[in-house]
């Protein structure tokens, strides 16, 4: 009778080791995103930071690999002070940011202001947990009569092979020009991370959210491509959109899984899913 029990558990256990659990073999498949909906106040670059940091920190504490923020993070959308305030790219703000993707061993994508020369450009980095820019896009589909002078305009669309397969960046307004979308849909991307900024009047709210839902949607099933879109939560604070309301309510589409993912209504929010690879 002993023989047979040590006989029985033996078997039990070789077979726990030799497969893996249902648990581990979705781990293998999947990977963890955070949408990082955070609260944005124009011109407040410290503050910014810090509120990017603190969802760094609950990110990485729920498990998250990939955390992506919305577009102009650190100085807000259409801020004539970026002019004088922003950095290349290499340079201070994106070291930062590459020190804290290093810190919580995380890959982040974030949109902030380039400098280059006199130009100045809307842009979007993805770092990786080494601290290493892996790719930059400058936003293409610029609205120019909004800040004088205006943001220039990007003209390169680039992916690249990563971890959790090939990803590409747009930036909010791009992600509805045909013209990029076509050029985006030609790379074949698996994961598109586009920082949003996507505003309207206060009482067109939660309303307004319908349409970031179609141009997210879209986008994924014209690039067959899961769709990671955070929008932040605030004001327009200069130029002729001034007082537009940012109301949050996040949009991701999982291609594979033909799923959305919807964030919080006007308030602060990190929302964790894991997405099929």
């Amino acid at each position: 009778m002993k023989k047979l029990f040590f006989l029985l558990c033996f078997s039990l256990f070789f077979a726990c080791q030799s497969e893996p659990s249902q648990s581990e073999s979705e781990k293998s498949s999947s990977a963890r995103v955070a949408m990082a909906q955070i609260y944005g106040l124009a011109g407040d670059r410290a503050g910014n930071l810090v509120r990017i940091e603190n969802a760094l920190i609950e990110a990485k504490e729920k498990g998250a690999e990939l955390v992506v923020f919305p577009e102009t993070s650190l100085f807000g959308w259409v801020n004539p002070e970026a002019h004088e305030r922003a950095a290349p790219i290499p340079g201070r703000d994106s070291d930062f940011l590459a020190s804290l993707a290093q810190k919580y061993d995380l890959h982040l994508c974030i949109g902030l202001v380039e400098k280059s020369g006199e130009q100045l450009y809307d842009a979007a980095i993805l770092i990786d947990p080494k601290g290493e820019i892996l790719l930059k896009h400058r936003k293409i589909n610029v609205i120019t009569e909004l800040m004088d002078p205006p943001y220039s305009k990007g003209d390169s669309i680039s992916v690249i092979e990563t971890k959790f397969g090939k990803l590409g960046l747009l930036i909010c307004a791009d992600s509805f020009d045909q013209n990029v979308i076509q050029r985006m849909k030609a790379k074949d991307p698996d994961i598109l991370l586009i920082p949003y900024g996507w505003a309207a009047k206060e009482e067109q709210w939660p309303d307004h959210h319908q349409e970031l839902v179609d141009v997210v949607t879209n986008m994924a099933k014209e690039a067959s491509a899961t769709v990671i879109g955070p929008n932040v939560v605030g004001q327009v604070a200069h130029g002729p959109w001034k007082g537009l309301t940012y109301g949050g309510l996040s949009v991701a589409y999982d291609y594979r899984k033909d799923s959305l993912i919807i964030g919080a209504d006007r308030e602060r929010d990190l929302i964790i899913f894991d997405i099929k690879l």
